[in-house]
């Protein structure tokens, strides 16, 4: 890896690390940013003082009582800092807590070097992550900005890679999907069939690529370049966003900001749910924004059910006709039948590898059918029909 910073400083006076700085509009060539950003308008992307020395990174780890879960993810960050990357010097790491009712707070201080602020009041208009990453993102020193779950883990040098990586690939927004780590059969069962079809409707070659009109990203891991973030607009530009990961990479492609978006396993890892209540709540939330098409989806799976199960049932029957001198009809019958339910077994774990889980995970998914297609359709109820959906004790108008 890279031990080189000159890549992602700028000497003197900051320049944007991918070039990304062109007049806006309402800017004159030759104008400093700041003299124009300082007339902005109350309430823009522009209006918090920007700071005279910039840093590498600043990581934003937002958090709503995770009491269970933020300790690891702080320790793999804390970890990150070295002598030629150190933390409070070289990147800073904040963590936002969102109003949380448990020791969320209490466990952030007690990491050296780490900032704890508090998430500013939630406006209507807005979901709770999208204020608790604006609140820490008006103050951040960082050429780069990190937006991360508290519920990841972070490989050693994590960090520096990935910004090394966005710069390689002219990227101004990097996003990682990372290794999920599920716990307990209903997980492991489930959890490959949501990400196969994940990785089908969002290719990570077709993502990263200008030319193409897909556009995804994972709120686990964001890394935008600081520039890129203002063109962007910042969070106020998805403030009302459930998947504000998803539409922020859809105005990158839009608005032509190098987008790069892989599996990376190498990087980070996430522990989404610690419970099947959470992992419902959470699945209800973002199944129907995440595919337009969940109701046609949750009858295609119900479908695999249905020949999975059936076609094994049936082509035993057949074997066992006794139907006196059609039997041997009815034996070859039930072969057709067999070799049919293997094509379609076939097919559906080459579907279910895609998802990138391990061997037994994928093994066991065809159990986990039933709860996907619940899944897909009260994502699609609430989203349709009632037009709300909850997460962590808030409900959001859809």
């Amino acid at each position: 890896m890279a031990s080189d910073k000159t890549d992602l400083r700028g000497s003197g006076s900051w320049k944007p690390v991918l070039g990304l700085g062109d007049p806006g509009e309402g800017v004159s060539a030759g104008v400093d940013w700041r003299e124009w950003a300082a007339k902005a308008l109350p309430g823009t992307v522009f209006d918090q003082p920007e700071p005279e020395e910039l840093i590498d990174l600043t990581v934003i780890v937002p958090a709503r009582n995770e009491e269970d879960c933020l300790g690891e993810c702080l320790k793999s960050l804390v970890s990150q800092s070295e002598d030629i990357f150190e933390l409070g010097k070289d990147w800073e790491l904040i963590v936002v807590d969102d109003h949380s009712t448990d020791r969320t707070a209490e466990i952030a201080r007690g990491f050296a070097g780490v900032t704890v602020m508090e998430a500013g009041k939630l406006e209507p208009g807005w979901t709770g992550k999208a204020n608790a990453i604006w609140t820490a993102a008006r103050r951040a020193r960082g050429r780069w900005l990190l937006f991360t779950d508290a519920d990841t883990i972070h490989e050693p040098e994590g960090l520096r890679h990935a910004m090394h990586e966005a710069v390689r690939h002219k990227a101004g927004v990097l996003s990682y999907s990372p290794r999920q780590i599920v716990k307990g059969f209903v997980q492991r069962s489930l959890m490959p069939l949501v990400f196969c079809e994940l990785a089908l409707a969002y290719p990570p070659a077709k993502v990263s690529d200008p030319a193409h009109r897909i556009a995804a990203a994972n709120g686990q891991f964001l890394l935008i370049e600081r520039e890129a973030y203002r063109k962007l607009g910042g969070h106020p530009s998805v403030a009302d966003k459930v998947l504000e990961d998803v539409e922020l990479a859809v105005l990158a492609k839009r608005r032509k900001i190098g987008l790069r978006f892989r599996y990376a396993d190498d990087i980070v890892a996430a522990r989404m749910y610690r419970s099947t209540a959470a992992m419902v709540e959470g699945w209800t939330k973002n199944l129907k924004l995440l595919f337009d098409n969940a109701l046609t989806l949750a009858v295609f799976r119900a479908i695999d059910i249905l020949l999975l199960l059936g076609l094994p049932i049936l082509a035993y029957e057949l074997w066992n006709a006794r139907l006196g001198a059609h039997s041997l009809q009815w034996l070859g019958a039930g072969w057709l039948l067999a070799l049919l339910w293997l094509r379609t077994l076939f097919r559906f774990y080459a579907r279910v590898a895609k998802s990138n889980f391990r061997f037994l995970d994928c093994a066991i998914s065809p159990l986990g059918l039933p709860m996907f297609v619940m899944l897909l359709y009260r994502s699609w109820f609430q989203h349709r029909i009632l037009k709300r959906v909850s997460w962590k004790g808030r409900s959001y108008a859809q």
